[in-house]
């Protein structure tokens, strides 16, 4: 809804004109701004970025490129149609906020918890793993300009990162205007790289010279287990997208505009553009992507390819920390919306500054940090499905969800659902006894189920039966109850 308020109000821009990003409320039809096609677009430009490539590199640790393409695919489609649906249907079908939406699932405080604790910590990790490979190409850019040998892991690098977090933190400071034209401009300059790269690698081996290619840790004595990892990398790379979706899928005008382009711009986009990281990851054999583009395109035009690549991290630092801040306005409370936008990207940028001073422990060890994004996502995916679909059959008050705690239905136990935490936290403990997230040692019953499905599915049990057997007999949640002839009695929502 358009809000007719003086400038810096929570549903207006920095720059004055109403931004239907912004706002914590329902948007109705009129005020939605993408159709199916145009969502496709904005979820492939997000897709086909520079996390695709490390994604690409850390499956081809593993697999070779038969079984990473097959992993991808596997992975990334059960995740993704997960994912699609929620929170992605509930969010286009009431017009809500996600983290907004979520209040019918775990509390007003305990969906400030969730939103806090996505939009902040693994937020600023992307950004400090985004960043730090900006780092590393713009010192092997300057390495080989200027024929001097700084160490990519060195003091020179962080410093590097700790500039494209400052950059990042100027143009978030400006609003939303400078995130779209600066993310315009690079994207469709990264998606002629990533097809440069296929020609490039097609046309130096062929197909079966690839496929005969080793994964980059070499062969395994169990590939069977090599094959699940990769899946399970892909598991969780889709899982990820979970922060994302759901406030892209509000801007949609339909709910077929708001399901399907997540199969064409995350699936698709997101399995095509980690393919050429495998490719160009094995054949040269070297695990960072910013070693790639040298070898691959000669001096001169891997330079520049290369400075494209640092200059997409930077955009994907953008939409990820723009993200997180329109979800910290909208859902965060009064506090939040009355934060300037420069100090609220320093609430969001500020640890990844941090990070970045440690690149070892942040950047070389990718499959670990996945892990710890999925060991939650998968989880509160599945007690957001169970919630909306399920238990609810897709009906939510909108009313109760902007009540205060106490006298919306949705308040539970002073604010916070705690059947749906502790659904989440057995999912993750489901997840680290069959994949450890510190060692990333896998369980011997893991080269069978993957972590992230079977979390996702205690997650989904757990909620289901603490909710039927707990949460609705004492009448808390405004679920739907049996009438007397059986029906559903939807008036509690």
């Amino acid at each position: 809804m358009a809000d007719t308020g003086q400038l810096g109000s929570p549903t207006q821009a920095p720059h004055g004109r109403f931004d239907p990003t912004i706002t914590d409320l329902p948007l109705l039809r009129g005020e939605r701004i993408w159709n199916f096609w145009q969502h496709s677009a904005v979820n492939a430009g997000l897709a086909v970025a520079t996390w695709a490539f490390l994604q690409g590199a850390a499956v081809a640790y593993y697999v070779g490129v038969k079984q990473a393409i097959a992993a991808m695919i596997i992975g990334y489609g059960i995740s993704v149609l997960l994912v699609a649906l929620a929170p992605c249907l509930p969010s286009v079908k009431y017009g809500i906020e996600q983290f907004v939406g979520i209040r019918s699932t775990f509390g007003e405080r305990g969906a400030r918890i969730v939103m806090v604790a996505v939009s902040t910590l693994l937020a600023a990790a992307w950004s400090a793993v985004l960043a730090i490979m900006f780092g590393h190409g713009l010192v092997t850019v300057v390495n080989n300009v200027f024929g001097i040998a700084l160490p990519e892991t060195g003091v020179a690098a962080s410093i590097m990162a700790l500039i494209a977090i400052v950059v990042s933190w100027l143009i978030l400071s400006r609003g939303p205007v400078s995130v779209e034209a600066f993310c315009r401009a690079i994207a469709p300059v990264l998606i002629l790289i990533v097809v440069g790269v296929i020609v490039i690698v097609f046309s130096r081996y062929s197909w079966s010279e690839l496929t005969a290619l080793a994964p980059l840790g070499g062969i395994s004595d169990d590939p069977h287990l090599s094959f699940m990892l990769a899946i399970e990398l892909n598991l969780a790379g889709g899982f990820a997208w979970w922060p994302n979706l759901g406030n892209l899928a509000r801007l949609t005008k339909t709910s077929r505009a708001a399901f399907w382009p997540n199969w064409i711009g995350v699936f698709a986009a997101s399995a095509v553009a980690a393919a050429v990281g495998v490719l160009a990851a094995l054949s040269l054999q070297v695990e960072d992507p910013t070693q790639w583009f040298i070898p691959l395109a000669g001096v001169v035009l891997g330079i520049i390819a290369l400075i494209v690549v640092c200059l997409a991290n930077v955009t994907a630092i953008l939409s990820q920390g723009y993200a997180s801040m329109v979800a910290l306005k909208g859902g965060g409370g009064a506090l939040l919306r009355k934060t300037a936008w420069p100090l609220l990207g320093v609430v969001i940028l500020g640890p990844a500054a941090v990070l970045v001073f440690f690149p070892a422990a942040v950047y070389e060890n990718y499959g670990r940090f996945v892990s710890w994004g999925a060991i939650l996502l998968a989880p509160m995916c599945a007690v957001q499905i169970v919630d909306f679909f399920i238990l609810r059959r897709r009906q939510i008050s909108v009313r109760a969800l902007y009540q205060p705690v106490g006298e919306s239905p949705y308040s539970y136990w002073k604010g916070v659902n705690v059947a749906a935490f502790v659904a989440i936290g057995a999912g993750a403990l489901a997840y680290a006894l069959l994949l450890n997230p510190v060692d990333y040692e896998p369980a011997a019953v893991f080269r069978y189920t993957t972590a992230s499905l079977p979390a996702f599915g205690v997650a989904a049990i757990v909620h289901y039966l603490l909710t039927r057997l707990i949460v609705m007999p004492q009448g808390l949640g405004g679920y739907p109850r049996p009438s007397s002839n059986g029906a559903l009695d939807l008036k509690s929502t």
